[in-house]
């Protein structure tokens, strides 16, 4: 599998516009740690089609990524910058790189578009980009020490920071801008999600091996469901009746149905899968496994995987628009 052209300056203008075009409305991007690079699938084809940049790298380590509500701007940490480069999507080049702070690693926009919020893990901080001015507009400290995932509500009122090293969350209020609660967490919280409506966030518990239920606003830990071995991903389907939960450790991914909270499936994709994300209608699960360098793409009716397909080194994350 060839995941670089070595080509002219033609070539490279047929990969950002021809080729753009004829998938336009398709891409999932995959963001490849270790090679700096983010990778491009077509999801009608469920193909890989192109690395951006075309040429060269974003930097020596990146890691989260994510699309702003308009789906033309992909936005990509390079953690070896302390900055966000924003990819204009229309052209595929990026435009801007945004300084955020010190070790950036998850970063989240807001349902409304008007914010990015990034983790800074060395900082115990949190940065909001206000997205019209493409400038740090606050920074706000975490009370928990190394904050990895940053993920807004959906009803943008608040912002969840899941902290490695004192196993626990902070909720920040985003009209103060400040964190207002401590969400305590069993041993080490990783990847969140919230349900659709907004009454409800799940938290990954790495170290014990859990998915925790939080309810949103007395932010309880209501339950604790025992999934696979190092379990750190976490994403929800558009009608909230299923939480998929990836397990490092072990290689797959826990399907939980929301009615009762039991585990119905149980999926193996590769090896250290991560992040996830859901194509448009529904019907497919897009898994990075960081060890085995590809993406899994599952069938969420069969729960079954349809195709594993290569990307670059160490993929961190899916994000589709």
């Amino acid at each position: 599998m060839k995941h670089a052209f070595s080509t002219s300056g033609l070539m490279a203008f047929l990969i950002s516009s021809s080729i753009h075009v004829a998938y336009a409305e398709s891409f999932a991007y995959v963001p490849n740690e270790k090679d700096g690079t983010v990778s491009v699938i077509d999801t009608a084809k469920d193909e890989w089609v192109y690395n951006l940049p075309t040429t060269g790298k974003l930097g020596n380590k990146i890691q989260a990524a994510a699309i702003d509500p308009t789906g033309k701007k992909l936005f990509v940490v390079v953690r070896d910058a302390n900055a966000v480069a924003m990819i204009d999507l229309d052209k595929n080049e990026e435009v801007r790189r945004i300084k955020v702070g010190e070790e950036p690693e998850g970063i989240n926009i807001s349902p409304d578009g008007k914010l990015l919020a990034a983790c800074l893990e060395e900082e115990n901080a949190v940065s909001f980009v206000n997205l019209t001015t493409f400038k740090v507009s606050n920074l706000v400290k975490t009370q928990g020490r190394n904050p990895e995932h940053c993920v807004f509500s959906p009803d943008n009122k608040w912002l969840l920071a899941s902290n490695e090293k004192s196993g626990n969350v902070d909720v920040i209020d985003i009209e103060k801008y400040k964190s207002v609660h401590l969400i305590q967490s069993t041993k080490h919280p990783r990847g969140i999600a919230f349900s659709p409506n907004g009454k409800l966030a799940y938290v990954a518990n790495e170290a014990a091996n859990l998915l925790e239920v939080v309810s949103v606003g007395d932010w309880t830990v209501t339950k604790k469901i025992q999934v696979g071995l190092r379990s750190n991903g976490v994403i929800v389907n558009q009608d909230g009746s299923r939480v998929y939960v990836t397990n490092g450790g072990d290689g797959n991914v826990s399907v939980i149905d929301t009615s009762d909270y039991k585990v119905i499936a149980t999926i193996p994709v590769g090896q250290r899968p991560w992040n996830m994300a859901i194509n448009k209608d529904g019907k497919k699960l897009y898994v990075a496994n960081g060890r085995t360098n590809d993406v899994s793409v599952v069938d969420l009716e069969k729960n079954v995987v349809l195709k594993n397909i290569p990307v670059g080194k160490l993929p961190w994350g899916v994000v589709i628009k």
